[in-house]
């Protein structure tokens, strides 16, 4: 029970790509957490109770102790400094700065966008709701491409896992997986997916293998 209590607890939800980089990193980092499901479509981000950890309602939340954390950047950088075990960020001073701007074109310039879709789909029209999604996805997208090309290797700065993997690839899932963009304009995007699709880390990180997923209750 004592170890129990000791544990990281991750408030989180399956198909939050915010939530999902943070489960790459622990996985990463070999941080066993325990994982408490918020489930966003049945409005429990706006409980009390969830309030209390992150007032503007959103997942992911880390309690580390008598430590609450929001906000996926903000726990990414939490977990590099007090869990250095596999190191996240290069040591290097410009490749730290070029993992940093990826990041921000995916939870800045990406992702706040995209998110809109459910306001366009309520205020404008329900066709408006993916086409326009997509516009900013592939917008994001083809500036990544172009930070990226003279810097990527096996992975998206060369050849270690770095920040800038764990932001793309679920933005990379999502834009496939919910928002139907064609990967074959983004051709280093697409090599990075596949490596991703290799590791055991990033996998089970992914949307359909939490615990919360519809497909983890055997529908669809």
């Amino acid at each position: 029970m004592a170890h129990e209590e000791k544990k990281l607890k991750l408030y989180s939800y399956w198909r939050s790509s915010c939530s999902c980089r943070i489960r790459i990193a622990l996985n990463l980092k070999g941080l066993e957490y325990q994982y408490i499901p918020v489930n966003l479509l049945k409005g429990e981000q706006f409980s009390p109770e969830f309030q209390k950890l992150n007032p503007i309602g959103y997942v992911p939340v880390l309690v580390d102790g008598d430590i609450v954390i929001s906000d996926s950047f903000a726990i990414f950088m939490y977990l590099e400094e007090k869990y250095p075990q596999h190191p996240l960020l290069p040591s290097d001073l410009q490749k730290k700065a070029l993992n940093f701007q990826a990041a921000n074109i995916v939870c800045s310039s990406i992702q706040p966008l995209q998110n809109l879709a459910k306001y366009i789909e309520e205020k404008a029209s329900p066709d408006e709701k993916i086409p326009w999604a997509k516009r900013h996805i592939e917008k994001g997208f083809e500036a990544l491409e172009k930070l990226l090309k003279d810097h990527a290797g096996i992975y998206a700065t060369g050849d270690e896992v770095f920040m800038a993997d764990l932001f793309l690839a679920p933005q990379v899932h999502a834009g496939i997986k919910r928002f139907n963009v064609d990967m074959a304009k983004f051709p280093l995007l697409s090599r990075l997916n596949e490596a991703y699709s290799e590791l055991p880390h990033f996998q089970n990180a992914m949307p359909e293998n939490q615990p919360d997923s519809p497909s983890a209750w055997g529908t669809c």
